[in-house]
Protein backbone atom coordinates (compact mmCIF):
# COMPACT_ATOMS: atom_id res chain seq x y z
CA UNK A 1 0.00 0.00 0.00
CA UNK A 2 1.37 3.43 -0.87
CA UNK A 3 1.42 6.28 1.58
CA UNK A 4 0.83 9.98 0.85
CA UNK A 5 4.58 10.49 0.38
CA UNK A 6 4.61 8.06 -2.54
CA UNK A 7 1.74 9.82 -4.21
CA UNK A 8 3.41 13.19 -3.84
CA UNK A 9 6.83 12.03 -5.04
CA UNK A 10 5.60 9.94 -7.92
CA UNK A 11 2.71 12.16 -9.02
CA UNK A 12 0.42 9.13 -9.03
CA UNK A 13 -3.18 9.84 -9.74
CA UNK A 14 -5.01 6.64 -8.84
CA UNK A 15 -5.57 2.98 -9.45
CA UNK A 16 -9.28 3.72 -9.89
CA UNK A 17 -10.72 2.17 -13.05
CA UNK A 18 -13.00 5.19 -13.49
CA UNK A 19 -10.09 7.22 -14.89
CA UNK A 20 -10.90 8.34 -18.39
CA UNK A 21 -9.54 5.61 -20.67
CA UNK A 22 -8.65 8.27 -23.27
CA UNK A 23 -6.31 10.12 -20.92
CA UNK A 24 -2.61 9.51 -21.41
CA UNK A 25 -1.37 7.03 -18.87
CA UNK A 26 2.13 6.06 -17.90
CA UNK A 27 1.50 2.77 -16.14
CA UNK A 28 3.88 2.01 -13.28
CA UNK A 29 4.69 -0.82 -10.90
CA UNK A 30 7.21 -1.24 -8.10
CA UNK A 31 9.59 -4.18 -8.06
CA UNK A 32 11.68 -5.18 -5.03
CA UNK A 33 14.99 -6.71 -6.04
CA UNK A 34 18.29 -7.55 -4.39
CA UNK A 35 19.67 -4.24 -5.70
CA UNK A 36 16.84 -2.18 -4.23
CA UNK A 37 13.28 -1.23 -5.02
CA UNK A 38 12.75 -0.26 -8.65
CA UNK A 39 9.96 1.68 -10.28
CA UNK A 40 8.99 0.46 -13.74
CA UNK A 41 6.84 2.39 -16.19
CA UNK A 42 5.43 1.84 -19.64
CA UNK A 43 3.76 4.11 -22.12
CA UNK A 44 2.15 3.04 -25.39
CA UNK A 45 3.30 -0.58 -24.84
CA UNK A 46 6.97 0.42 -24.45
CA UNK A 47 9.16 0.54 -21.38
CA UNK A 48 10.11 4.14 -20.59
CA UNK A 49 11.04 3.88 -16.92
CA UNK A 50 13.14 1.42 -14.96
CA UNK A 51 14.82 3.25 -12.16
CA UNK A 52 15.67 3.21 -8.49
CA UNK A 53 12.59 4.28 -6.56
CA UNK A 54 14.44 6.46 -4.09
CA UNK A 55 17.24 7.95 -6.21
CA UNK A 56 18.14 11.62 -5.82
CA UNK A 57 16.92 12.57 -9.31
CA UNK A 58 13.56 10.77 -8.94
CA UNK A 59 11.49 13.98 -9.10
CA UNK A 60 13.40 15.34 -12.10
CA UNK A 61 13.19 12.10 -14.10
CA UNK A 62 9.48 11.63 -13.33
CA UNK A 63 8.64 15.20 -14.28
CA UNK A 64 10.50 14.89 -17.59
CA UNK A 65 8.50 11.77 -18.43
CA UNK A 66 5.15 13.26 -17.42
CA UNK A 67 5.77 16.55 -19.21
CA UNK A 68 7.20 15.12 -22.43
CA UNK A 69 4.58 12.39 -22.74
CA UNK A 70 1.80 14.60 -21.37
CA UNK A 71 0.83 11.67 -19.18
CA UNK A 72 -0.03 10.91 -15.59
CA UNK A 73 1.41 8.05 -13.55
CA UNK A 74 -1.13 5.32 -12.84
CA UNK A 75 -0.39 2.22 -10.79
CA UNK A 76 -1.40 -0.49 -13.24
CA UNK A 77 0.29 -3.70 -14.30
CA UNK A 78 0.58 -4.79 -17.94
CA UNK A 79 2.43 -7.25 -20.20
CA UNK A 80 5.47 -5.01 -20.69
CA UNK A 81 5.95 -4.45 -16.96
CA UNK A 82 5.51 -8.16 -16.19
CA UNK A 83 8.08 -9.08 -18.85
CA UNK A 84 10.44 -6.38 -17.54
CA UNK A 85 10.24 -7.82 -14.02
CA UNK A 86 10.95 -11.28 -15.42
CA UNK A 87 13.96 -10.14 -17.45
CA UNK A 88 15.42 -8.03 -14.61
CA UNK A 89 15.17 -11.03 -12.28
CA UNK A 90 16.89 -13.20 -14.90
CA UNK A 91 19.65 -10.60 -15.28
CA UNK A 92 20.21 -10.36 -11.53
CA UNK A 93 20.50 -14.15 -11.27
CA UNK A 94 22.94 -14.26 -14.22
CA UNK A 95 20.43 -16.04 -16.48
CA UNK A 96 20.23 -13.12 -18.95
CA UNK A 97 22.84 -10.87 -20.54
CA UNK A 98 20.77 -9.17 -23.23
CA UNK A 99 17.34 -7.61 -22.77
CA UNK A 100 14.58 -8.01 -25.31
CA UNK A 101 12.01 -5.32 -24.53
CA UNK A 102 10.50 -2.48 -26.54
CA UNK A 103 11.83 0.76 -25.07
CA UNK A 104 10.85 4.39 -25.43
CA UNK A 105 13.51 7.04 -24.86
CA UNK A 106 12.17 10.22 -23.33
CA UNK A 107 14.77 12.96 -23.65
CA UNK A 108 16.58 15.33 -25.99
CA UNK A 109 18.13 14.18 -29.27
CA UNK A 110 21.56 14.41 -27.64
CA UNK A 111 20.47 12.31 -24.67
CA UNK A 112 19.02 9.69 -27.02
CA UNK A 113 22.31 9.61 -28.93
CA UNK A 114 24.20 8.98 -25.68
CA UNK A 115 21.73 6.29 -24.57
CA UNK A 116 22.10 4.55 -27.94
CA UNK A 117 25.87 4.58 -27.42
CA UNK A 118 25.47 3.08 -23.94
CA UNK A 119 23.61 0.15 -25.50
CA UNK A 120 26.77 -0.64 -27.50
CA UNK A 121 28.73 -1.43 -24.31
CA UNK A 122 28.64 -5.21 -24.01
CA UNK A 123 27.83 -7.18 -20.89
CA UNK A 124 30.96 -7.42 -18.76
CA UNK A 125 32.66 -4.42 -20.41
CA UNK A 126 33.01 -0.79 -19.36
CA UNK A 127 33.61 2.57 -21.02
CA UNK A 128 34.29 6.13 -19.89
CA UNK A 129 32.38 9.35 -20.57
CA UNK A 130 35.24 10.25 -22.93
CA UNK A 131 34.80 6.95 -24.80
CA UNK A 132 31.11 7.72 -25.30
CA UNK A 133 31.86 11.31 -26.36
CA UNK A 134 34.31 10.02 -28.97
CA UNK A 135 31.87 7.34 -30.12
CA UNK A 136 29.18 9.95 -30.82
CA UNK A 137 31.73 12.14 -32.61
CA UNK A 138 31.89 14.95 -30.06
CA UNK A 139 35.02 14.46 -27.96
CA UNK A 140 34.56 17.79 -26.17
CA UNK A 141 31.09 16.85 -24.90
CA UNK A 142 32.32 14.80 -21.92
CA UNK A 143 30.31 16.80 -19.36
CA UNK A 144 27.18 16.70 -21.52
CA UNK A 145 27.63 12.94 -21.90
CA UNK A 146 27.91 12.63 -18.11
CA UNK A 147 24.71 14.65 -17.70
CA UNK A 148 22.84 12.52 -20.27
CA UNK A 149 24.10 9.38 -18.55
CA UNK A 150 22.72 10.66 -15.24
CA UNK A 151 19.36 11.46 -16.85
CA UNK A 152 18.90 7.88 -18.07
CA UNK A 153 15.45 6.69 -16.93
CA UNK A 154 15.94 3.04 -17.97
CA UNK A 155 18.66 1.79 -15.63
CA UNK A 156 20.32 -1.58 -16.14
CA UNK A 157 18.78 -2.07 -19.61
CA UNK A 158 20.42 1.11 -20.89
CA UNK A 159 23.62 0.21 -19.03
CA UNK A 160 24.77 3.48 -17.50
CA UNK A 161 26.30 1.34 -14.71
CA UNK A 162 28.99 0.32 -17.24
CA UNK A 163 30.42 3.85 -17.29
CA UNK A 164 33.57 4.36 -15.23
CA UNK A 165 35.99 7.26 -14.93
CA UNK A 166 38.85 7.61 -17.41
CA UNK A 167 41.17 6.57 -14.56
CA UNK A 168 39.18 3.34 -13.99
CA UNK A 169 37.47 4.60 -10.83
CA UNK A 170 33.75 4.20 -10.22
CA UNK A 171 31.77 7.36 -10.93
CA UNK A 172 28.22 8.35 -9.93
CA UNK A 173 25.22 6.08 -10.31
CA UNK A 174 21.53 6.64 -9.58
CA UNK A 175 21.37 3.49 -7.46
CA UNK A 176 24.55 4.41 -5.58
CA UNK A 177 28.14 3.26 -6.03
CA UNK A 178 27.76 0.03 -4.00
CA UNK A 179 24.97 -1.12 -6.37
CA UNK A 180 27.01 -0.09 -9.41
CA UNK A 181 29.97 -2.12 -8.13
CA UNK A 182 27.68 -5.07 -7.49
CA UNK A 183 26.29 -4.97 -11.07
CA UNK A 184 29.77 -4.68 -12.58
CA UNK A 185 31.03 -7.57 -10.44
CA UNK A 186 28.05 -9.71 -11.47
CA UNK A 187 28.74 -9.07 -15.14
CA UNK A 188 32.50 -9.52 -14.84
CA UNK A 189 32.13 -12.83 -12.99
CA UNK A 190 29.64 -14.28 -15.44
CA UNK A 191 31.33 -13.03 -18.61
CA UNK A 192 34.62 -14.61 -17.47
CA UNK A 193 32.81 -17.82 -16.58
CA UNK A 194 31.21 -17.94 -20.04
CA UNK A 195 34.62 -17.40 -21.69
CA UNK A 196 36.02 -20.46 -19.90
CA UNK A 197 33.21 -22.84 -20.84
Amino acid sequence: MMDGRDCKIMGIISTDKSINENSRRLEIQYHKTKIGELVLGSYDSKLCLLDFRYRKMRFSVDNRLKKTLNAKFVVQDNKILKETRKQITEYLTAERKIFDLPILYVGSDFQKQVWDALLKINYGETASYLDIAKYIGNEKAVRAVASANGANAIAVIIPCHRIIGSNGELVGYGGGLPIKKRLLNLEEKHSKLANHL
